[in-house]
């Protein structure tokens, strides 16, 4: 600061009045008019001098603070400038030089348009990675089969467009993979609807039970469900429904089979077997085939079921009457040669078969057909015995009458048609002179026979041929009691 010592006037020079100079000039007059002591003059330039100094400090300081700030604010915007440089990923600026010249608010001012740029850019960028993490976070979400209403939080530190890029690519992949599942989801839909139309299910019900919102509501923006969860259940829903289809198209295909036998079995009518025909056809479809509408309905396969049932019972009923006609045909046979009636215990089980319905009606015919077939031939292999046993019986009979003859012969010989009964007598003394003879044939073609078959020969349930004696004694018993049976 210059002194305030007074100066002289320059010659011709106008002082301004508003200047120090002019008002120590007018200071001095006064002084000098006045006759100011020269110690008070000098006294009172002292406290003007420090009141100037006083006032220029306050200017400087004041001057210096806004360097510092300017310093403050410069160094505050290159940090920044710097900060948003690195997390946005960028080198530099273009048209932006890294050394800047001139004063320090030229160069504040040549800051400031480039630090607003970057600004307006790091909240796009802000922008771009906040849509893009909230749309990673809702299909996140809806794969984890959770509620996405989480606060999404940018990184501002790394806003680089190769971070975003990531973010980007990991969108697309999670786009991708919710595709995929509702694509997968839809299919299991499908898969769902088909098997249910087939079986006459109501396929909202099932989706139903997967989960709600599987349900096609009017709210086409509503959150997808396709999370592994809800895609395990429909996985399994539909292999449920896949096994329940097979399982009721094997039962359909079993019954119309069994129908179909039935019918063969019982003769029936085209006209009977009508209503049926849609059904058999339906139920002889490949497992892979297309099956209509309503095809595989429990009411369906109900009404099979039933059917076959009735049938079932006519069939027993004729397969009784036929075992019985078969059964009867054996027990003549029997009867008729004295036999034994064979496989006893094997038509009581058949029988057992017949009513609990497994039985097939031809192994029934071609099993009695054999029964039938055994007993004759076993039949013809008794017949030459049969023949000689019925002989024999007759030879008995004409012993017991001419037994009877000989005890009262008198009788015999007065009383009417004598000569008959003598004529008789003689051929009865020669018929039974035969039978010891004819006892001996009799028993040795028994013994070849038992021989040969590996068997007793029983006439009438009894083994009779173990000798002579027992032969005459039981026949001639068995012969008696048929006499008095029919009242001969």
């Amino acid at each position: 600061m210059g002194s305030l010592k007074m100066t002289e006037k320059a010659p011709g020079a106008a002082l301004p009045e508003s200047s120090c100079a002019y008002l120590l000039q007018e200071l001095k007059m006064i002084w000098d008019e006045v006759g100011q002591d020269q110690n008070e003059r000098e006294r009172i330039m002292e406290e003007l001098e420090q009141e100037c100094q006083e006032v220029y400090r306050r200017k400087v300081n004041s001057a210096n603070m806004s360097r510092i700030q300017l310093h403050q604010a410069l160094a505050e915007s290159e940090a920044e400038f710097t900060n948003l440089l690195l997390s946005l990923g960028e080198r530099s600026f273009p048209g932006r030089t890294e050394k800047m010249a001139g004063t320090l608010k030229e160069q504040l001012n040549s800051i400031t348009p480039a630090l607003q740029e970057m600004q307006m850019r790091k909240e796009a960028r802000v922008k771009q990675f906040m849509e893009v993490q909230t749309e990673i976070q809702r299909i996140a979400s809806e794969i984890a089969g959770r509620l996405g209403n989480e606060a999404v939080n940018v990184n501002e530190e790394d806003l680089s467009l190769k971070k975003l890029e990531e973010f980007q690519s990991e969108l697309q992949r999670l786009k991708r993979e919710k595709s995929d599942r509702l694509c997968k989801v839809e299919e299991y839909k499908v898969l769902i609807h088909n098997f249910a139309k087939v079986m006459g299910m109501d396929p909202s019900k099932i989706l139903a039970n997967v989960h709600p919102r599987l349900l096609d509501g009017p709210n086409e923006q509503q959150t997808k469900n396709i999370s592994d969860d809800i895609l395990k259940k429909l996985n399994m829903t539909v292999q449920q429904l896949k096994e329940e289809k097979n399982n009721r198209r094997e039962k359909l295909q079993n019954l119309v089979k069994a129908l179909t036998n039935l019918w063969d079995t019982l003769d029936t009518t085209m006209e009977e077997r009508q209503p049926y025909g849609q059904i058999n056809i339906l139920a002889m479809t490949s497992v892979n085939g297309m099956l209509g509408p309503g095809s595989l309905t429990l009411e369906t396969i109900q009404q099979v079921e039933s059917e076959v049932q009735q049938l079932n019972q006519l069939k027993a009923s004729k397969m009784k009457e036929l075992f019985f006609k078969k059964r009867t045909e054996v027990d003549e046979i029997c009867k008729k040669s004295h036999m034994d009636m064979p496989y006893q215990t094997e038509m009581d089980k058949i029988m057992n078969l017949i009513m609990s319905g497994d039985v097939v009606h031809d192994d029934l015919l071609k099993t009695m057909d054999e029964y039938i077939y055994k007993a004759k031939e076993e039949a013809t292999s008794r017949k030459d015995i049969m023949d000689k046993v019925e002989k024999w019986m007759a030879s008995c009979d004409e012993e017991r009458w001419l037994e009877e003859y000989s005890r009262d012969e008198r009788r015999y010989s007065i009383s009417r048609g004598a000569h008959k009964h003598l004529k008789r007598a003689e051929r009865a003394r020669i018929i039974v002179n035969k039978i010891p003879g004819l006892v001996e044939q009799l028993m040795a073609k028994t013994q070849f026979w038992e021989q040969e078959r590996n068997k007793t020969f029983y006439y009438d349930e009894l083994p009779t041929f173990g000798n002579a004696e027992r032969l005459h004694v039981d026949t001639s018993r068995k012969r008696r009691r048929e006499i008095q049976a029919t009242g001969e």
